[in-house]
């Protein structure tokens, strides 16, 4: 298991063609008859939809900074468990990670901690000889990280693959593709990155047909495969997580311990957990829900846009992120769901919301009525906010008690006001010091994306209140 053959898709920058390749390389080897383990570097919630889509598996994510760098490689074995081979996909730029931090989070750190071969995707666009320097310049920056090959992206021609074959040639690095830019394989975006594969339909297949097609058509897959089962054991001789023994893993916050509550006992019923999904809420970390089952839940998925009752019996609810602002109307047009969704929580039940989870409880987000559960207000402005946060819970709450340190990230355009309750959900540290989110009976409603996995007895205490509340 801990030898699971792998590679990490890197590029100089943003905006190079990592999704497309990792993508379509995905999707290339599942259709090899390769059963493959799909990951994505960092907090990004959007192109593991993709990868989903790709491989017929769960897309998961890599986050040294959310989950700390010992956790890395243990989620990564679980996730890639009976896989014959595992793609990941970095983030930004292969050396760029937390703002601050060196090479935390980044994809060249991922890499190391998993010991993975690294591909780099190069935009060819605009360069031809320039591209020996550049690839030179990333390959010999870390000894630590080994580039084992390089994608040439976008290339416009017969002859100008010859010219940028030609340059590497002397640079030491193999170059395993030469991928042409194609329209049919161009994904649309708005405010906040790719549109999710759940709000594209047929479309996102035939992006990620097309994304195979020009992968295999373009990149030498065997000698891809090759680096792959090159890549040895996964350092540190770690076991896979799990969620249904999470303590195996040590966690890293500084607060107080022993909030889980008791295991759940054999005579206890499961409580049913409403875990909020669909187009408009499809921002989730897998081990999240994995975590509340372990934990002894009933977990349902639902979809306020078309549901208009919460799941029967429903005990607690989890609302995690998404494109709320998007859909507005069409959430504000489901009464019978925000009524059913305010009497949940004003009757005490445990909710865990976060970013579009939160605007989704306040009274109104850009004038459209929603739950009304927050005495708040939300709307769309121009400013992005986005980055990794310090945190730690200013008083005890239904996933935490006070003074639990985690870390979490923002990525949003909206602002809600007041930007806090009477009773805060968070401490946060940067980017200035504040205080942030709502805690109000069983509401527990922030900004901040959190990964449970980082704090396991955040899913064991919410799910020991939904069976006492």
């Amino acid at each position: 298991m801990s030898s699971v053959p792998r590679l990490v898709i890197a590029a100089p920058s943003s905006g190079s063609g990592k999704t497309t390749v990792a993508t379509g390389l995905m999707a290339a080897f599942a259709a090899r008859g390769l059963a493959v383990s799909p990951h994505k570097v960092g907090p990004d919630y959007i192109d593991p939809g993709y990868h989903a889509l790709a491989t017929g598996r769960v897309g998961r994510n890599l986050d040294a900074y959310l989950c700390g760098p010992e956790l890395i490689a243990p989620l990564f074995l679980h996730g890639a468990r009976g896989c014959d081979l595992a793609v990941v996909e970095g983030v930004m730029g292969l050396y760029d990670g937390a703002a601050g931090e060196g090479e935390l989070a980044s994809t060249a750190h991922v890499a190391k901690l998993l010991g993975a071969p690294v591909v780099l995707v190069v935009d060819a666009s605009s360069q031809s000889r320039s591209v020996a320097a550049l690839v030179h310049g990333f390959a010999s920056w870390d000894p630590g990280v080994r580039v084992g090959g390089v994608i040439l992206n976008k290339v416009g021609s017969d002859r100008h693959e010859e010219l940028l074959r030609e340059a590497l040639d002397s640079a030491g690095v193999p170059v395993l593709g030469a991928v042409r830019r194609a329209q049919q394989v161009d994904t649309p975006s708005r405010h906040l990155g790719l549109v999710p594969v759940a709000e594209r339909g047929s479309a996102a297949v035939e992006a990620v047909a097309a994304m195979a097609a020009q992968v295999s058509a373009g990149c030498d897959l065997a000698a891809l495969e090759a680096l792959a089962r090159a890549a040895g054991p996964v350092p540190g001789g770690c076991d896979p997580w799990t969620p249904a023994s999470p303590a195996l893993h040590a966690t890293r916050s500084a607060g107080k311990r022993g909030q889980g509550g008791p295991e759940p006992s054999a005579g206890n019923p499961a409580p049913v957990v409403a875990v909020a999904g669909g187009p408009a809420f499809t921002f989730s970390y897998a081990e999240h829900t994995e975590l509340l089952a372990a934990a002894g839940a009933d977990v349902v998925t639902f979809d306020p846009l078309r549901d208009e009752q919460l799941p029967e019996g429903t005990a607690g609810l989890v609302i995690g992120g998404g494109f709320p602002e998007v859909y507005a109307g069409e959430l504000a047009a489901n009464e019978p769901l925000r009524k059913a969704v305010a009497e949940l929580a004003l009757g005490g039940a445990p909710v865990a919301a976060e970013c579009a989870g939160l605007l989704y409880l306040c009274r109104e987000l850009d004038g459209q009525p929603m739950c009304g559960v927050l005495a708040a207000t939300a709307r769309m402005t121009q400013r992005l906010t986005l980055g990794y946060r310090d945190a730690v819970a200013v008083g005890d709450s239904v996933l935490a008690v006070a003074g639990t340190r985690m870390r979490g990230h923002e990525f949003h355009r909206t602002v809600v006001e007041p930007g806090a309750g009477a009773a805060p959900a968070w401490g946060v540290r940067a980017p200035v010091r504040r205080v942030e989110g709502f805690v109000q009976q069983g509401v527990h409603a922030s900004y901040l994306h959190t990964h449970w996995a980082a704090e396991p007895g955040v899913a064991r205490r919410f799910v020991e209140r939904c069976r006492t509340s």
